[in-house]
């Protein structure tokens, strides 16, 4: 009886681990470094978890759509991205990527085909820029690990006396062998180094 009573228990421990980890959990400020503030939480079903970055300053906001949702300015991006390709472009509405990362020895690059919509929010005057992964576009490639689960949003919000307030979140599970502790340490470099490029460059002196 004993035998059977804590099997029923791991059972429902187990179900309600199930349960309560199908749902995202909730933001979880991490720390606010050079007037940027970070974010994580857990994604549903998965050990990896998404981040949340957003910072507010004096700025040009059309320069900062212009950044985030022009193709051919792509220098920003960072010393990661060893290629990228633009396979399809509407203006203001539609990109499609093709992106190799360059990933440290001992793992292999990455890549992915990410399609980007692009759209006003008439309600606030943000610009929205949503990114999500598009499969069976590119072949795969045997030398890379192709990335298949990835989201990505970039609200841009006007605010008075000239000031812009841009928030970056998205999640990528990088496949592979990637321990998940480790990218979870590090996965708020993301948002904070691609904030601290679009605040320089969008920013008014």
């Amino acid at each position: 009886m004993r035998y059977i009573l804590l099997c029923f228990s791991l059972s429902a421990s187990l179900q309600l681990l199930t349960i309560s980890f199908s749902y995202s959990q909730p933001w979880q400020f991490v720390k606010e470094k050079e007037g940027i503030r970070l974010y994580l939480r857990q994604e549903a079903n998965s050990a990896f978890k998404s981040f949340h970055g957003e910072t507010e300053f004096r700025g040009n906001f059309e320069k900062v759509c212009s950044l985030v949702g022009d193709p051919t300015k792509q220098d920003w991006w960072g010393d990661d991205v060893k290629d990228i390709r633009v396979l399809a472009y509407e203006k203001d509405k539609l990109i499609r990527y093709y992106f190799i990362y360059d990933a440290p020895w001992p793992l292999t690059n990455r890549d992915l085909v990410a399609e980007v919509h692009i759209s006003d929010d008439p309600a606030t005057g943000a610009k929205v820029v949503a990114s999500k992964q598009l499969l069976n576009v590119v072949p795969l490639n045997p030398d890379m690990v192709r990335v298949t689960n990835f989201h990505q949003k970039w609200t841009i919000l006007p605010m008075k006396n000239g000031i812009v307030q841009v928030t970056l979140e998205g999640f990528i599970n990088p496949g592979g062998e990637v321990p998940s502790w480790l990218y979870n340490m590090i996965i708020v470099d993301i948002p904070l180094r691609l904030l601290k490029v679009i605040r320089e460059r969008g920013g008014v002196k």
